[in-house]
């Protein structure tokens, strides 16, 4: 019998069958609890979900933190360099006579004090060779001592080195130049070479 159609089992069965409010209640209630676990078995999804999304919306708003180096600001240069000649010199400043020997140098040289731009020695310190390279310098003139990687650079004093499209003249502190003949004489014999000058002219 347990083999038998629905359709066999209607040809025993003559009256209807109902179902008693008891079993009626219970099939009821059977089906409301199962519906309701399955909601909220997805207001839960729903719900996690969200606090997924949310996490992950909240993580991509916050700054990320971001270690850079420090910008400094550009190397700061006296005088108006109209001509790119730079004179770095060891002192922080220069007195008077060595102020008077340098501009009568330069003038010799045919070059002018607003041609010019000075830069004291401190004032390169700590800075990178790409800092130094940003002045666009076309002549550099180093007087003295400088804490810079321009140091680096493979010059013999009073000798004229090219670099690129820049003319590198390293000498003694003007201060000592200044006090002494012999250094003097080197230092114009090199600006001669430096800016094609005839050795009979001064």
């Amino acid at each position: 019998m347990e083999n038998d159609s629905l359709q066999t089992l209607q040809t025993f069965l003559e009256d209807p069958i109902f179902l008693l409010p008891e079993d009626q209640e219970k099939i009821k209630e059977s089906l409301f609890s199962t519906s309701e676990i399955h909601a909220d078995e997805a207001t839960l999804k729903v719900e996690k979900s969200t606090d997924l999304s949310a996490e992950t919306a909240e993580k991509s708003i916050l700054p990320k933190e971001v270690h850079s180096a420090p910008v400094l600001d550009p190397i700061q240069v006296r005088g108006n360099f109209t001509k790119g000649i730079l004179v770095i010199h060891e002192e922080s400043s220069l007195n008077s006579d060595v102020m008077d020997m340098l501009v009568k140098m330069l003038n010799a040289c045919g070059h002018s004090m607003t041609e010019v731009g000075l830069l004291a020695a401190e004032s390169l310190e700590n800075r990178s060779m790409e800092d130094f390279q940003s002045l666009n310098a076309h002549v550099v003139l180093k007087f003295g001592r400088v804490k810079h990687p321009i140091n680096q650079l493979p010059i013999t004093p009073y000798e004229i080195h090219t670099e690129g499209e820049t003319e590198y003249l390293f000498a003694d502190a003007l201060t000592s130049i200044s006090e002494d003949k012999n250094l003097k004489r080197q230092l114009w014999a090199a600006l001669q070479l430096l800016f094609n000058l005839s050795a009979g002219s001064k």
